[in-house]
């Protein structure tokens, strides 16, 4: 398992880590952090130098209800900066977290290499086509309706068998429109109630029979804090028990707040492993 990110091949034999960069004022840990170039670029060195293999960059804050953000908006918060971090850092590629086609073209233009989005093709239909024109890695995640409607949305009569029935119809559609290197992510905390969550993570190594990485983004979200009776800042230790879970239940890529523990996780799940 390879992905090409201009011209970089990334070997996902062993796991990798992603650090996420939020330069939203509202995402739900944190949020309004990094408002300037000067903490930006020091929050993006303390990641690499931790050990990420990747940074993904997200300008429209995908929690439960968020507020709505123009695509002006999202391209203004973001251009400036995938430019300032590729300039500063050329070797680590960037992810974008965005479910606009627009906002991933010019990304890519600016120096991107991968995209993230957490509507897998359904909130613009013009994404599959603009992804397979630039050739870049597609990490594909399962989601219903909007940030705003997602969690009026969760209803299923198998959550596992309907998640896999949708990845299976969106990858076909996917590989279509000439995307080849693509990641799975089941979309913990997006129209899914806690206990759906669970079960997902349960079967995590059911969906390796789509034959494609699988990334795990539970970092610090609400089906930890919650069922621990604490908040996002408390959460870090069940992020890392989870993330434990999912690196033995195949994931191959850790999307993370907290790079340096999720590098831990994988380095003994290796040792274990051998």
């Amino acid at each position: 398992m390879t992905l090409n990110c201009n011209g970089k091949l990334i070997d996902l034999s062993s796991p990798k880590v992603m650090g996420i960069l939020n330069v939203t004022p509202d995402s739900f840990y944190d949020g309004g952090k990094f408002k300037n170039d000067k903490s930006i670029l020091i929050q993006t060195e303390k990641l690499i130098s931790e050990g990420a293999n990747f940074i993904d960059i997200g300008a429209y804050s995908s929690k439960p209800g968020a507020d709505f953000v123009s695509e002006t908006e999202e391209l203004n918060r973001l251009i400036p900066i995938v430019r300032l971090i590729h300039d500063a850092f050329p070797e680590t590629p960037i992810s974008i977290d965005s479910f606009r086609s627009n906002v991933i073209n010019m990304s890519i233009q600016a120096g991107a290499a991968m995209v993230n989005d957490i509507s897998g093709g359904q909130l613009d239909p013009l994404m599959f086509e603009t992804v397979g024109k630039l050739g870049v890695p597609y990490i594909l995640m399962h989601m219903r309706g909007t940030p705003q409607t997602m969690q009026r949305m969760t209803s299923y009569s198998n959550v596992i068998k309907e998640v896999y029935s949708y990845f299976t119809e969106r990858i076909e559609l996917a590989k279509k429109h000439q995307i080849k290197d693509i990641i799975i992510d089941l979309g913990f905390g997006f129209s899914k109630t806690l206990e759906q969550n669970f079960k997902l993570l349960e079967s995590l190594d059911f969906y390796k029979n789509l034959n494609l990485p699988i990334l795990a983004g539970v970092s610090r979200k609400s089906m930890i804090y919650k069922t621990l009776d604490t908040n996002a800042d408390q959460a870090l230790n069940g992020t890392t028990a989870l993330h434990m879970i999912a690196l033995e239940k195949g994931a191959k890529l850790l999307r993370v707040h907290d790079v340096k523990e999720a590098l831990e996780c994988i380095k003994l799940h290796r040792a274990l492993k051998n």
